[in-house]
C-alpha cells in the first residue's frame, strides 16, 4: 500500500524547499514502477497556492482534506513566528489527535512548535528562526541539523535539506540502495546525513567508507528515538545480518547493537545537559521504553546516573552565568 504524504502550503512558502521534498517521492514511484507514495497538496483556502517564486500547486482546502494521511508536512517561509491561521491550527491538532505523523519544512517546524505539537520532540528548523524559538521557550529541543526524525515528527531546515530528509524516509521504507538510486536520479550522488554540514559525518568520524557500513550508521543516526532492529538495519543496508556484524567487528571494533546503544546514550547525555526535558522523556527520546533500563545503561556508559548528570549540568550553568 502506498504511503500517503500531504504537504500543507502556507502563505510565502518556498518553491525550492517544496520541490526538494516532493520530487524524491515522485522519482521513487518512477524508479519502482509503482506508486510507493501518494502525494497531496493542501492549503487553508484551497485552489492555487502560489510560492514566493511564482510557481503554484493546485491544493485541496483543509475543510475537504480529511485526516487519512500517513505523514503531513507543513511548508512555511516568511516569518513563521508571527504566522496565525486558526483553521490550520485546528486541522493540525485534529491530525495529532488521530496520531497522524507530522512534520515541517523550513519554517514549518516553528509553526508546529508554537502550537505545542513538538513537545518532547527534537526538531530542525531554518537557521533564521532558531534564536527566536529559543527565546520563546527554553523547552524547545531545537537542533542545528539538516533534518531530524524523532519518532512521529519529521522536520528539516528547508532548501535542499528537504531532499535529504525525504531520502532518509525512503531509505527507512525501501532500503538504502533504493534511496541512493533516487538520490542519483537528481545528480545528488552523496546522500547527506542529518548532522549539520559544518560538522564531519559519523562515517568520517569513524573513518569508514564501506557503503553498507555508511548506510547502517546513517540509519542509526536517523533512528535514535525509534530504534531499528539488527535485522532491519541489515536489510535496509543491503547485507545479511551476519555480513554486517562481521564488518562492524572488523572496521568499528564492536557489535552492531552495542555501537547503536552508545549512539543513543550519547544523545541522552546531550539532552540531559542541554534541555529541561524530564528524565523519563529523555529515555524515550533516546529509544528506551523503560526508565530503569535507561538508567542502568546510562550509568554503565558514563559511570554516573542520569539524575546526577542533570544536577551537574545545572550547577555548571549556574557557575557560567
Amino acid at each position: 500500500m502506498a504511503m500517503h504524504v500531504a504537504f500543507i502550503l502556507t502563505a510565502g512558502y518556498s518553491l525550492m524547499a517544496t520541490a526538494s521534498a516532493v520530487e524524491p517521492l515522485r522519482a521513487a514511484n518512477h524508479l519502482a514502477g509503482q506508486k510507493l507514495y501518494d502525494i497531496s497538496f493542501l492549503s487553508t483556502g484551497g485552489g492555487r497556492a502560489r510560492s514566493t517564486a511564482g510557481g503554484e500547486f493546485e491544493t485541496l482546502p483543509l475543510t475537504d482534506a480529511g485526516l487519512d494521511y500517513d505523514i503531513v508536512l507543513v511548508v512555511a517561509g516568511g516569518n513563521p513566528m508571527s504566522y496565525e491561521d486558526p483553521e490550520l491550527n485546528r486541522y493540525l491538532r485534529r491530525l495529532s489527535g488521530r496520531n497522524v505523523k507530522l512534520g515541517g519544512i523550513s519554517g514549518g517546524p516553528a509553526i508546529l512548535a508554537r502550537l505545542g505539537l513538538m513537545e518532547n520532540r527534537r526538531f530542525a528548523v531554518h537557521w533564521q528562526h532558531i534564536e527566536a524559538l529559543q527565546e520563546l521557550s527554553s523547552d524547545f529541543l531545537v537542533e542545528r541539523r539538516l533534518f531530524v526524525i524523532d519518532r512521529d515528527r519529521y522536520t528539516c531546515a528547508g532548501g535542499v535539506s528537504a531532499l535529504d530528509m525525504m531520502l532518509a524516509i525512503v531509505a527507512s521504507e525501501h532500503g538504502t540502495k533504493f534511496a541512493q538510486a533516487v538520490s542519483d536520479w537528481f545528480i545528488h550522488t552523496q546522500m547527506r546525513m542529518a548532522n549539520d554540514p559544518s560538522k564531519s559525518s559519523l562515517a568520517q568520524q569513524l573513518s569508514i567508507s564501506h557503503p553498507a557500513l555508511v548506510a547502517a550508521t546513517d540509519l542509526m543516526a536517523s533512528h535514535l528515538a525509534d530504534p531499528l532492529t539488527e535485522q532491519q538495519i541489515a536489510d535496509l543496508s543491503g547485507l545479511s545480518s551476519r555480513q554486517l556484524q562481521r564488518l562492524f567487528s572488523e572496521q568499528i571494533g564492536e557489535p552492531i547493537m552495542q555501537f547503536y546503544r552508545r549512539l543513543r546514550l550519547a544523545k541522552a547525555n546531550e539532552l540531559l545537559q542541554q534541555s529541561t526535558l524530564p528524565i523519563t522523556e529523555v529515555a524515550v527520546a533516546s529509544g528506551f521504553s523503560s526508565l530503569s533500563h535507561f538508567s542502568r545503561a546510562f550509568r554503565d556508559q558514563f559511570k554516573i546516573t542520569p539524575r546526577q548528570r542533570r544536577i551537574d549540568s545545572r550547577r555548571d550553568m549556574t557557575v557560567v552565568r
